[in-house]
C-alpha cells in the first residue's frame, strides 16, 4: 500500500512520513499536485507552510487533485493541509481546493500563533475516539471557518475562538492539530486514519460527513 504525501517544498516531512511509515505503509513524496493522486492509495496534504506558496505549488494540478478526492481518494490533511480543503485563506492569495465550502481566517485571540497542547473537544469521528485523541499539539495562526459546520467531527478553543479540530468529507478528514507531534493517541491517529484506508470504500468508518462539502 502507497501513501503519497504531497511536498510544498516548505518544512521537513521526516516526522510526518515516519509517523504514516510506521503504519505499514510505503510513503511517498511528490512535489506534482497531479502526480500525487496517481497510482496511490491515499494522500496527506501536511501542516507545514503558508497558505499562499502552498496554494502556487497546488495550481497547476488543483482540479486532478479535487476531482480525486470528490471520487473517493482517502486524504488526510495537516493543519495546512486541512486549510487546503477549504476556498480560500485571507493569510494570503490563491484558492484552495474547495472541497468545503469556507473560508480559514485569522485566530481571534491575542495570543498568536497558537503553539502548545489544547483540548480536542466533543469528538466524533472514529478515527479520533479509536485513538482516545482528546489533547493534541497545534501551531496555528489561522483556523478554518465552514459555511456547514455538520462537516465539523471536533472543536478546539483558543482565548474563547472556538475553531474545528477536525472535519471530515466522505473519505477526506483535515485535522487543524500535528498528530504526528502529538504523543501516542495522536501516532495511534495515523494509524486509524491507515486502517481506514485498507477497508473498501463504501464502507462506514468513523463519520460519512458528506454534507457541508460542494
Amino acid at each position: 500500500m502507497i501513501i503519497t504525501l504531497f511536498d510544498y517544498g516548505a518544512g521537513n516531512l521526516h516526522s510526518l512520513g515516519k509517523a504514516v511509515a510506521a503504519a505499514g505503509v510505503e510513503v511517498r513524496v511528490e512535489t506534482d499536485p497531479a502526480a500525487a493522486v496517481r497510482d496511490t492509495d491515499a494522500l496527506v496534504l501536511p501542516g507545514v507552510g503558508a497558505f499562499a506558496a502552498a496554494a502556487e505549488r497546488l495550481a497547476p494540478g488543483r482540479e486532478a487533485m479535487r476531482d480525486a478526492l470528490a471520487g473517493g481518494l482517502p486524504c488526510l490533511g495537516i493543519c495546512l493541509g486541512m486549510q487546503l480543503l477549504f476556498d480560500e485563506s485571507e493569510e494570503g492569495p490563491g484558492a484552495g481546493l474547495g472541497l468545503l465550502a469556507g473560508r480559514v481566517t485569522r485566530l481571534r485571540a491575542r495570543r498568536v500563533p497558537q503553539i502548545g497542547w489544547n483540548a480536542v473537544e466533543d469528538p466524533h469521528d472514529e478515527l479520533l475516539t479509536r485513538a482516545r485523541l482528546d489533547v493534541a499539539y497545534y501551531a496555528n495562526s489561522f483556523v478554518c471557518r465552514p459555511v456547514n459546520e455538520g462537516v465539523v467531527t471536533a472543536w478546539s478553543t483558543h482565548e474563547g475562538d472556538r475553531f474545528p479540530a477536525a472535519v471530515r468529507h466522505g473519505r477526506t478528514v483535515g485535522v487543524q492539530f500535528h498528530p504526528e507531534k502529538s504523543s501516542a493517541p495522536g501516532l495511534a491517529m495515523v494509524r486509524a486514519f491507515v486502517e481506514e484506508v485498507r477497508m473498501p470504500q463504501g464502507v462506514p468508518a468513523g463519520r460519512a460527513g458528506a454534507e457541508g462539502g460542494r
